[in-house]
């Protein structure tokens, strides 16, 4: 399996692992009688701070997915996985890193680290994007 394939399978797993997390504790939840089943809303909002940047951390994953695991599977579908190849388990690491600072804290340190994770991705993507451009062209 390449760095792509794995960045890709990885950047999948870990939005599903968000997402088995947050409905396992819904699911204890209405269980133990705390919410209603019909009780939920999208965001978590009507639920505790760090269900809500649960949420949150994992919309941020299904926001990023097309985006980034796009450009991955361009690479790998065009035979052009070299350009992600470098940078793909870079990519993984920063993104693992933003969801768990966002599911850590909200506090102003936090906020600057979150971003800063997210910055490094941002550029990979921008970079691949180019590499990419370049490569097919």
């Amino acid at each position: 399996m390449t760095p792509t394939l794995f960045a890709l399978t990885g950047f999948v797993a870990w939005s599903l692992a968000l997402l088995v997390l947050m409905e396992s504790i819904r699911a204890k939840m209405v269980l133990t009688g705390e919410v209603p089943a019909n009780g939920f809303q999208p965001d978590n909002a009507n639920l505790s701070p760090f269900m809500q940047r649960m949420a949150r951390a994992h919309a941020n994953c299904i926001e990023g997915l097309p985006i980034f695991g796009g450009l991955m599977l361009i690479a790998v579908v065009a035979g052009q996985s070299a350009v992600t190849d470098s940078l793909a388990l870079v990519f993984l690491g920063a993104r693992i890193v933003q969801s768990l600072i966002h599911l850590s804290s909200l506090s102003v340190m936090a906020v600057w680290l979150r971003f800063s994770a997210f910055a490094v991705q941002m550029a990979i993507g921008v970079y691949w994007a180019f590499g990419l451009f370049t490569a097919l062209s």
